[in-house]
């Protein structure tokens, strides 16, 4: 059985979630006492600069990542998947959400909205696939 491509483009992003998650760990941990990353974390130990960067360009995936599973998924039980919109609109999620996390982490502006735009825009084209 084949599997469309934008499950596999689902489980992709999975791993761009995944990777951010790390990354953004590994750099608060750098700033972070281990004695304190390991324990109950009952006082707040605050991360600045890129750190700072990853964990919100982290939290900005995973706002937008049930929306775009849900718009999958949808057009998955439907037998809309395979259509153009659903197609560059998962590859468009994807890539946008892999470059992404390095532009904002490196600060870099205006691209880096544009990206997400771009992102949301192929999250948006999977939904209206499922009205074609």
């Amino acid at each position: 059985m084949d599997v469309a491509i934008e499950l596999k483009l689902l489980g992709a992003a999975v791993v761009v979630g995944l990777v951010q998650l790390l990354w953004a760990a590994g750099a608060a941990r750098a700033q972070q006492d281990m004695k304190w990353a390991a324990g109950p974390r009952d006082t707040p130990m605050p991360i600045s600069g890129v750190a700072a960067r990853l964990e919100r360009a982290f939290w900005n995936f995973a706002e937008t990542f049930p929306f775009f599973v849900a718009a999958v998924v949808a057009c998955g039980v439907a037998g809309k998947l395979g259509q153009p919109l659903t197609v560059w609109g998962a590859w468009a999620y994807v890539v946008g959400r892999a470059l992404y996390v390095p532009l904002y982490a490196t600060g870099v502006p205006m691209v880096r909205s544009i990206v997400w735009f771009v992102a949301t825009a192929g999250m948006l084209s999977v939904l209206f696939g499922l009205y074609r």
